[in-house]
This record gives structure tokens, sequence and C-alpha cells, in this order.
């Protein structure tokens, strides 16, 4: 069983808070629209780090990290992407993707609504951890912790860090 610790959308500001929430986690995983290489330069000195580039990413990030990240975690079959959109509403480019080679889950940022759904026709699971910095429209910042287990997720927690603009 391996913990994740779930965040997108940091736009250069990291909640100290976050190292507290995810100090039982064996890996960070991050959405895109990192801002400054220093927050994945933190994270990735925390715990095992994977990440992709957003819309927002400049070219230090863009050449650190993919557009896309495939990988296999405790069996389980994940694509990671900064815009991908969601169930019934995927943006083009990620809707091909998937509908290809579904993996088992799916997860993206950049719309800072935190989303958590199946996605019944392509049998995956749709994670969107919503925004965890200051810029935005969100009015929540929030991260997800969960565990994956024999190829599974499950004990999935989301975690609210407090209102955007108040520290």
């Amino acid at each position: 069983m391996l913990r994740i610790g779930l965040l997108s959308d940091t736009h250069s500001f990291l909640d100290e808070t976050i190292f507290d929430y995810f100090e039982e986690c064996d890996e960070i995983w991050h959405a895109g629209d990192i801002g400054d290489p220093r927050i994945a330069d933190r994270l990735e000195a925390f715990r095992p780090f994977r990440a992709v580039f957003g819309n927002i990413d400049d070219k230090d990030i863009r050449l650190r990290y993919p557009e896309d990240l495939r990988f296999t975690c405790e069996g389980l079959d994940v694509l990671m992407t900064h815009i991908g959109g969601y169930p019934s509403k995927y943006n083009q480019r990620v809707r091909e993707i998937l509908r290809a080679d579904p993996p088992g889950l799916f997860i993206c940022g950049h719309s800072h609504i935190l989303k958590v759904m199946p996605d019944p026709t392509l049998g995956l699971l749709h994670i969107n951890p919503g925004a965890c910095g200051q810029e935005g429209f969100h009015k929540m910042r929030t991260i997800i912790r969960f565990s994956i287990e024999k190829g599974k997720p499950k004990d999935l927690q989301v975690v609210e860090l407090g209102k955007r603009g108040a520290l």
C-alpha cells in the first residue's frame, strides 16, 4: 500500500501546513501550475515527487516535468496532466488519449474545482484536487490524500487548507 499526497495549482505559493498533512504520505503528486521552481524543490526534498507542468509554468518547469505523466503505482495505471476536463467534459486532446487506452485513475488540475468522480463509460476514477495556491477564483484551498492498494485507490480524504487569501 502506498499513501499519496495530491495537490495542484500552487501558483508559486506553498502553504506550510501541507508538510504536516503529507507527513504520512509516501509520495507527493502535483497536477501542474507549480509556478516557482522552488516549490517543486521543497516538495522533492520532502518526499518522492511526481509532477506535470501547467499552463502558467515557465520553461524551467516545462523542461523538468512532462505535460502528461503515465505510470503504474501499486498495480494502478495512472495518467496525470494539467488541463484535462472531467467525465463527459474532457478536452479533445485528453479525450482521445483516454478513449484509446483508459487508465484506472485520471488526475488533472487547472479548473481550481475539486472533483472526485467515476467515469463509468471509461471505467476510471477522475480526481482534480482543486487548487491550494492563492491565485484564482476558488474560495477554499484544497489538497487530497489517498491510498493505492492492489491496484485500487482507497481511503480518499479531502483536506481544506483555508480560504484563499486568508492566512
